[in-house]
């Protein structure tokens, strides 16, 4: 490996309705119906082993159909642009994304899943459990996104692209 070069193999790939990013929603949360599979290459299948005791997960996955990044960006549900330190943007330096899914049903490398946000084809570098006790935090803050002028309609399913 070379000095400062990265590289990671996909686990698998995440398959959804959603063809683009205008047909996907902005967050899981705002897609409670929204379905999906993570297709675990087989080799990676034995890894799956205890994830039906988890109500959730989270997917680490490659942004791939990102094609440039910015260092500022607009948020979907605003119109002012952010850091994109600041937002889950997908124009990013290394275009890697991070989902926290429902899990309805691990069948052998197949992970049926829910609370989607993902576009289908994208590739899986990592899945983590998602563990209450860990991964919530007393007195948390969420910046900019709890201004009380953001248009969260626009999370909703359908009403997330435009005005």
């Amino acid at each position: 490996m070379k000095r400062g070069e990265i590289k990671y193999k996909p686990i698998g790939v995440i398959h959804t309705r959603f063809t683009d990013t205008k047909s996907a929603p902005i967050q899981g949360v705002f897609a409670k119906d929204a379905k999906g599979e993570v297709e675990l290459f087989p080799k990676y299948t034995e890894g799956s082993k205890d994830l039906e005791g988890f109500s959730h997960i989270i997917l680490i996955y490659h942004f791939h159909l990102s094609k440039r990044y910015s260092l500022v960006s607009m948020p979907f549900l605003e119109d002012e642009q952010h850091g994109i330190f600041s937002i889950r943007h997908f124009n990013r330096p290394n275009p890697i994304g991070i989902s926290v899914v429902k899990i309805n049903k691990v069948r052998e490398n197949i992970l049926e899943i829910s609370e989607v946000d993902i576009i289908d084809g994208t590739p899986v570098l990592d899945i983590k459990p998602f563990v209450p006790l860990f991964d919530n935090r007393d007195n948390a803050k969420g910046g900019w996104t709890e201004r009380p002028d953001i248009d969260l309609n626009r999370g909703k399913p359908g009403k997330h692209r435009g005005k």
